[in-house]
């Protein structure tokens, strides 16, 4: 450890922690999940106090305070559609930035990708995402579908236990992101202690409001050069507040779904209705009844369950 002992003209080493803030590109990253994610302010909070955190930890290493790399695995709770994906592909790039991954890059994966369907599958298929996910954050979506204590003969248990070993031993070289709904999650937790005694930061990603889903709706239209017109955008309103007591609505993701359906229709319309030429304001602008043609606005009892 270094020594911080005082004497004079020996003043104690110090770190400029505003000035690697500004050099590390951390910024950057929070001001692209700023960008990128309508609310979720307590996550993006979390995401700030853990960037801090580490921040801290590198200063601690370079005075020769640090003695062991924390532990940076990760719980993602939330319904579908919150944005625990995007977070993910960040923390991927804020540890890279930070030097405690070495490749900052994110693999993705389901059960389907870990867990084989017969003996001697599964260990290899495990391994080989595993290596792929070294260097990165490895991303284990709904999670605890990999423990399925009602099926014996179920191969979920032996990726599991490789997983546990990875994240034991290899913890300087990858960190693994489990996501999935918070109830389910708590279960898989108390069915593999293992997990969450290896796991340091646990998030909650809250559904949107709709307020914020009509935000994060017109921001997906402008990306792709479309916009409501007033009608269409008091329609789309109601239509959140509608979908939303729904069953099977994913937040962000059914409001996509919904905005590629209100697309389709306005595709139908203009082919429809037009006789002559069609302005490039014809061809970006969403109407009132691109969105009301939706069996979302039809009688419950037609519409329950029913894709928006």
């Amino acid at each position: 450890m270094a020594d911080l002992t005082i004497s004079a003209g020996n003043p104690l080493p110090a770190v400029d922690l505003a000035a690697d803030f500004r050099d590390s590109g951390v910024a950057e990253i929070l001001e692209e999940l700023d960008r990128e994610l309508t609310g979720l302010k307590p996550v993006k909070l979390r995401i700030r106090e853990t960037a801090a955190l580490l921040l801290v930890e590198r200063a601690r290493r370079r005075l020769g305070l640090s003695t062991q790399t924390p532990t940076l695995h990760m719980s993602f709770t939330g319904n579908p559609g919150t944005g625990k994906t995007t977070v993910a592909l960040r923390m991927a790039g804020l540890l890279h930035r930070l030097g405690y991954v070495r490749k900052g890059h994110l693999v993705s994966v389901t059960r389907d990708d870990l867990v084989g369907q017969y003996i001697g599958h599964t260990a290899p298929k495990t391994k080989e995402v595993l290596k792929k996910a070294m260097g990165g954050v490895l991303f284990i979506d709904e999670a605890y579908y990999l423990y399925r204590p009602d099926n014996e003969r179920d191969y979920g248990q032996e990726a599991i236990e490789i997983l546990l070993q990875v994240m034991e031993n290899q913890r300087d070289d990858l960190v693994v992101i489990l996501a999935g709904y918070a109830d389910r999650m708590e279960k898989f937790y108390q069915s593999n202690p293992g997990f969450r005694s290896r796991i340091a930061h646990h998030i909650d990603f809250p559904d949107y409001g709709d307020a914020e889903l009509l935000t994060i709706a017109e921001a997906m239209l402008a990306r792709q050069n479309y916009a409501f017109d007033a009608g269409a955008r008091q329609a789309m309103s109601e239509y959140i507040a509608r979908r939303r007591t729904q069953p099977h609505f994913a937040n962000a993701r059914s409001i996509r779904n919904a905005l590629d359906r209100a697309r389709l229709r306005q595709a139908n319309r203009l082919f429809e209705t037009s006789s002559g030429p069609i302005t490039a304001d014809d061809l970006s602008t969403i109407r009132d009844a691109d969105i009301r043609a939706s069996r979302v606005f039809s009688s419950p009892a037609s519409a329950a369950g029913a894709p928006s």
